[in-house]
């Protein structure tokens, strides 16, 4: 629920367009000014993928200079740091039921239960930066430890290195609530059954401290031989906020992606395929073995040491446990796949990740994946409405067909027992992403390969 609000910031802050929201609540201190944070290369489901900490900052990977003040740190004033304060305000829609407060006013209005009402909730920020130049003047002066792990690393998986230089904090403690009612849909009646971590009928709540990050901007870093600096074009980092677009082989494109990411997973043996498939269904029950899993392999990517796969969540023990004890080719390739595969679960609802548990149980995650799959052979970016073979509709169980044809609604498609499709503006991402959470998770339940089924 806290994405809701950094989203709702950077799309309201004008000049927005560079500026990232920070992806979760637990890692804000991982995006202050002069932090190092990686992007990951696009994803055929994800047009900009969130930024990933890289557990050190610009000082931790450079090299001493010559004189004494080095030891210093980099900017002893703060720089040029600015420190300006704006408030941003949010009309909550009336079909919600929530409200939003905070600790020192900065609420203009309440939303209580009730169809008809409708308020706006505002929070006070603060945005401060340091000139690009002042970092311009550093790379003369201080020189990158090519020997540093996390430089190493980024060597070996070709991974883009930024630097924070700007971001948007909370300047007061505010706390944002909102309730869902599921009460009668599809998907509230397998929340019991599935003992899933929060209720549908609960209220949710996300207080952001004082001093929070919110959103942020960056630049790039190019290193060669201990010298680094930002790409010669000064609006280069703006590029990778714009994506070229979709062609008509974007179905063939994406199972082209996800053999490339997920290449050792047919490779795993039984063994290795149950324990990570059962670790995969804990994490899409739990936000928190979901966000623990996430850390530790985005931390095995930046070259932390293999040793520190521990944990104490039964959940994952024996896949860390095996990951721990493998060779460093073999772990590289493991976490890049589990990453990969999180980042496109990431990408969906709390609803769907549920409707996709109840799919594995059910066993029909392969005829949903030959359903969404014939979705994305049509040029959906371009054509709305088309028709895909009603047989695929054809479930064992009416249930089985609700629940599968509720889980693609969720992502912007909406299908007819005759086959008929309509797709919303923004479908492909959604449905992208779906399409790649079922593959993967065919795969390891052992009922097809890694292909995309022919129909």
């Amino acid at each position: 629920m806290f994405k809701k609000v950094p989203k709702s910031i950077v799309n309201q802050v004008e000049s927005g367009a560079d500026l990232v929201p920070v992806p979760t609540i637990f890692d804000h201190e991982h995006f202050r000014p002069l932090r190092l944070v990686m992007k990951p290369k696009e994803k055929r489901f994800c047009r900009s993928p969130p930024y990933k900490k890289a557990f050190y900052s610009l000082e931790d990977v450079l090299l001493p200079g010559g004189d004494d003040k080095s030891r210093e740190p980099l900017f002893p004033k703060g720089g040029h740091q600015g420190s300006t304060q704006f408030t941003v305000t949010k009309r909550v829609s009336d079909m919600v039921d929530g409200d939003v407060s905070a600790s020192a006013g900065g609420v203009t209005g309440e939303v209580k239960a009730g169809i008809s009402l409708s308020k706006e909730w505002s929070i006070k920020l603060e945005k401060k930066h340091i000139p690009v130049e002042e970092l311009e003047a550093l790379t003369t002066k201080r020189k990158i430890n090519m020997n540093h792990p996390l430089i190493q690393q980024l060597q070996k998986t070709k991974q883009r290195l930024y630097v924070i230089y700007e971001t948007i904090e909370a300047s007061e403690e505010t706390t944002y609530k909102e309730s869902t009612e599921a009460e009668g849909s599809v998907v509230a009646r397998f929340y019991a059954k599935l003992c899933v971590k929060g209720s549908k009928e609960n209220k949710q709540t996300v207080t952001i401290p004082k001093g929070c990050t919110l959103a942020f901007r960056v630049i790039p870093l190019i290193v060669r031989n201990g010298f680094w600096g930002k790409h010669d074009n000064q609006l280069t980092y703006l590029d990778f906020f714009w994506f070229s677009g979709f062609s008509r082989g974007e179905l063939r494109q994406l199972e082209a992606e996800v053999e490339k990411n997920c290449q050792i997973l047919p490779k795993l043996s039984f063994r290795v395929s149950i324990i990570l498939l059962e670790a995969l269904k804990a994490v899409m029950k739990d936000t928190n073995l979901f966000r623990e899993l996430s850390q530790k392999m985005e931390a095995v990517l930046c070259g932390t040491d293999s040793r520190e796969l521990k944990t104490e969540s039964p959940e994952l023990k024996d896949l860390l446990e095996n990951l721990r004890n493998s060779s460093i080719q073999r772990l590289l390739q493991m976490a890049g796949a589990i990453g990969y595969t999180l980042e496109a679960l990431d990408e969906l609802t709390e609803d769907q990740l549920l409707l996709l548990l109840v799919s594995l149980e059910k066993k029909i995650v392969p005829q949903q994946l030959k359903l969404v799959a014939s979705i994305l052979e049509h040029d959906i970016e371009n054509k709305r409405s088309f028709s895909v073979d009603a047989t695929l509709l054809s479930f064992s169980q009416e249930e089985e067909q609700e629940l599968t044809l509720a889980m693609i609604e969720m992502s912007g498609v909406t299908l007819q027992k005759d086959g008929s499709v309509v797709c919303k503006e923004d479908a492909f991402l959604a449905i992208a992403a779906l399409c790649v959470s079922l593959c993967v998770l065919n795969l390891l339940s052992k009922q097809t390969g890694l292909r995309v089924p022919s129909h």
